[in-house]
């Protein structure tokens, strides 16, 4: 009789910050993660800015690997960097999983985390949300947060406009004074971010009535996580 193959541990990898509470997030979200797969390897790692790196991460690993990156949008490090990271460990099977998203379970949290936020669409239908993500130069970057806005547009049965925070247009305060400029009194911004941090700073500044905290540790993203990782490793959970 033959062992059963190794289990792949899931190696997720965030963007990075400096921010402790940026950090705290993600390591929370590990822990839901755990607690929806009990059993389940698994690890944390950041591109950059906070330790450890995947390729670190990589170096102490046997088995199989898979990848999941804790990022929003198909994009440069989707691309260019994880496949480098990949690299690194030839001596092991590491598979790629998509990016997070865009996905309806991204839409369920979002819509969370308005409400925990104090949304309360009136009757009027004068309300509008203004989706704020981080931004790239990545055309599908740019595509994949217009897939959200329409998403979450869908979720919440309310105009969503999607913004960016560098690297392309609108900015977040433009797209909440053009949807006020158009009649929406109440626009609340929701931020398409993972955890505290720069940008997450920077959109609370967007002017809206209300803004969202990121999406951080909720279920819905740890079952998302789970998600990517059994499209890339054929395992059912």
């Amino acid at each position: 009789m033959t062992d059963a193959p190794a289990a792949p541990t899931l190696l997720a990898v965030a963007h990075g910050t400096r921010d402790r509470a940026g950090i705290a997030i993600y390591h929370a979200l590990l822990d839901e993660i755990r607690a929806q797969r009990p059993g389940l390897m698994v690890r944390l790692s950041f591109l950059d800015l906070a330790p450890p790196t995947p390729a670190q991460v990589l170096a102490d690993l046997h088995g199989p690997v898979v990848l999941v990156p804790l990022l929003l949008n198909t994009g440069y490090h989707i691309r260019i960097d994880l496949p480098a990271v990949r690299a690194t460990a030839p001596h092991l099977d590491v598979r790629m999983a998509a990016a997070l998203g865009p996905d309806p379970l991204l839409a369920a949290a979002l819509g969370d985390r308005l409400t925990e936020a104090g949304w309360s669409p009136t009757r009027s239908g004068s309300d509008a949300v203004v989706l704020t993500a981080a931004g790239s130069t990545d055309p599908a970057a740019g595509a994949d947060t217009v897939l959200m806005a329409d998403l979450l547009r869908q979720r919440l049965g309310r105009p969503v406009v999607p913004a960016y925070l560098c690297a392309s247009t609108p900015a977040p305060a433009d797209a909440v004074g053009a949807l006020r400029a158009a009649g929406h009194h109440r626009v609340a911004v929701a931020r398409y971010l993972m955890a505290p941090g720069h940008f997450a700073r920077r959109a609370q500044r967007a002017g809206g009535c209300l803004v969202s905290a990121p999406l951080g540790a909720h279920p819905d993203v740890a079952q998302l996580v789970l998600k990517r990782f059994d499209e890339a490793s054929g395992q059912t959970a």
